[in-house]
């Protein structure tokens, strides 16, 4: 065979006539039937006509006939994929990896098969391997990042951190990345990614649609109705029922942001979920309801939103579901007063270098705190990350488990480690230097003496609310981290979840005695003022003035990374209180689970009439 035989039947293909290729190929073949490029180019001028199955068989015959070869297995992966077979696509594509292991094209092409069939641990797995084996590729960051996401893995974030440097990307794989940026709570990053595909690729509609849901959640509702204004006038909603539907389910979003509930709740129930895994349809539902005081209803899709949630969680956090597993696993351990009086002094930064901590169990009150802070000239505070998660699993590959092993730590490690908690701030915030970081994680209060062996003299506000009102509204968001998905699986479980975690940090407090200021929700609601003028007595700030004026300044933010984004842009009102009253006998068993706690804080377990909102 001739050089000029391929370059001619390649020529035509390019020219965009596959079917003349393809007899230019069956005419060679009747002669050499096993030429393997001929093979080759025929298998794709097949697919570009998109016979698939007849593809297939080329790619098949290839293997056969070279099977030693990881291309042709890894085309005819591509094929079998291609033509819906997708557990034979895998195998093939495995053979691929195992004549080619250190080829991160072929592992991450079994990646993507593995997320395709739904095995995001095992897709996790190869593509993390696909990263280490090509760290500069964006596409395989980007997979990878896709499968961590999917695990609820923090290495997401990481892995997408260069984005910047890799436009323009294709345009599939740049919406794939806006996509992602959403998933992980990147909501700036995905409207910068987002605007500008759209500016080069006006007709892509589901970056439009996407682009629009991240308006509304960075609270430029104006805008988000414009773009989907666009979107209807443009005529693709009336031939694309998936964009028909999409845009009808934002325009029910932006009806409850109006709170027009009649027509946000008609639109949902009509609708009903995307796919049988669409448990976030029937937690947004179950809000609507809430609002609208249909107390029943909204308990009833709740049951169905965690059920197929939790089915999820067991499929991509397995381990979360073992007999022995804690429910808050951070909550566990514990550091001795003995272990304490051990660690040896070391050179700190004092109160006023030290981050401020707000912590309390998720939904007590602790955003409405940081934006409080956060509008105070000297301080600046961050969207929430698990930071101390990230650092401890870092400490465990050194074999230093936290908190039991915090005594080891010298002054290196600790310095070496507030660098590390630095770095990891600055990629969430750009730092004012004259500007104190307030740090708003409310389960920071699990990894208090971890927090403390860094910043010894570091302040902690622990925000305090009702227990019932704070499970039940946990019991109500759709959240990311899998370790909370898990406890909000019925009120019991979170009552239990609740309870472990504020006995860590009373047990924690009583051995390292941190300096820490309890904000009670209830009173904050009652008496801002003053209840500012005492939070900023205790962190040194002097005038607190600008602190009352939280909402303007958050509307200035646009993007806040918790479920209350559209709460705390309002002024502070009263209807979180006492929400619980009206599902009362749905706590009936998480009652006595959390009397210890009601004891501790001086709550009530009896709801009244007098306080029904």
């Amino acid at each position: 065979m001739t050089a000029a035989t391929i370059e001619s039947i390649i020529a035509v293909m390019q020219a965009g006539n596959p079917t003349e290729a393809e007899r230019l190929c069956g005419k060679y073949l009747q002669h050499q039937f096993d030429e393997p490029n001929v093979l080759l180019l025929l298998a794709l001028c097949l697919q570009q006509q998109n016979k698939l199955n007849e593809a297939v068989e080329v790619y098949a015959k290839l293997t056969r006939l070279h099977p030693d070869n990881g291309m042709h297995w890894g085309n005819y992966a591509t094929a079998l994929r291609m033509a819906g077979d997708l557990n034979a696509a895998e195998e093939a594509a495995k053979e691929a990896v195992r004549l080619a292991p250190d080829d991160g094209s072929a592992l991450e092409q079994l990646g993507l098969l593995q997320l395709q069939r739904g095995d995001v641990l095992a897709a996790r797995g190869t593509l993390l391997k696909a990263f280490g084996k090509a760290p500069e590729s964006p596409a395989i960051r980007i997979h990878a990042a896709r499968a961590c996401a999917d695990c609820r893995d923090y290495r997401a974030e990481d892995l997408l951190r260069p984005w910047r440097q890799w436009l323009p990307l294709e345009d599939s794989l740049q919406y794939e990345l806006g996509d992602l940026q959403v998933q992980i709570g990147e909501a700036i990053a995905a409207k910068e990614l987002l605007e500008d595909l759209i500016q080069r690729a006006p007709s892509h509609w589901p970056a439009q649609l996407l682009l629009a849901s991240v308006y509304e959640r960075v609270n430029l509702v104006a805008d988000a109705e414009m773009l989907l204004r666009r979107i209807i006038a443009s005529g693709v909603s009336d031939t694309d029922p998936v964009i028909r539907l999409e845009v009808a389910r934002q325009q029910a979003q932006l009806a409850l942001r109006r709170k027009d509930l009649t027509t946000a709740r008609v639109t949902f129930e009509r609708l009903g979920p995307r796919n049988d895994a669409d448990y976030a349809h029937y937690f947004a539902l179950a809000g609507i309801l809430d609002k609208q005081g249909d107390i029943t209803a909204a308990m009833r899709a709740l049951q169905v939103a965690h059920a197929r949630q939790i089915a999820e969680m067991r499929r991509i956090a397995p381990h979360r579901f073992e007999s022995s597993a804690p429910i808050l696993p951070a909550a566990v351990a514990r550091v001795t007063k003995e272990d304490y009086c051990s660690w040896p002094e070391l050179k700190s930064p004092d109160a006023g270098q030290s981050p401020i901590f707000i912590v309390g169990f998720p939904r007590s009150g602790t955003t409405l705190l940081e934006q409080m802070l956060d509008a105070h000239p000297r301080l600046q505070s961050m969207d929430e990350r698990p930071f101390f998660n990230i650092l401890s699993n870092q400490l465990d590959d050194f074999g230093l488990h936290m908190p039991q092993d915090l005594g080891k730590l010298d002054q290196r490690d600790c310095d070496e480690l507030r660098k590390g908690y630095l770095t990891l701030a600055c990629s969430k915030v750009p730092r004012r230097w004259d500007a104190q970081l307030v740090d708003k994680n409310p389960l920071n209060m699990l990894w208090l003496p971890m927090i403390h062996r860094l910043f010894p003299e570091a302040r902690f506000i622990l925000a305090v609310r009702h227990p019932c009102d704070v499970i039940l509204s946990c019991y109500m968001q759709n959240f990311r981290a899998a370790g909370l998905a898990v406890a909000s699986e019925s009120l019991e479980r979170l009552a239990q979840a609740y309870v472990a975690a504020m006995e860590c940090w009373l047990y924690h407090v009583d051995v390292i005695k941190p300096d820490n200021f309890i904000s009670r929700y209830e009173d904050l609601v009652a008496d801002t003022p003053g209840q500012i003028r005492r939070i900023a007595a205790f962190l040194d700030l002097g005038d607190a003035e600008s602190m009352l004026n939280f909402d303007a300044r958050a509307r200035q933010k646009g993007y806040i990374a918790t479920p209350s984004y559209t709460q705390v842009i309002e002024p502070i009102n009263t209807r979180g209180l006492n929400r619980w009253h009206r599902y009362a006998e749905y706590f009936r068993s998480a009652l006595p689970i959390l009397q210890p706690m009601l004891d501790q804080w001086n709550y009530t377990a009896m709801p009244t009439n007098s306080s029904e909102c």
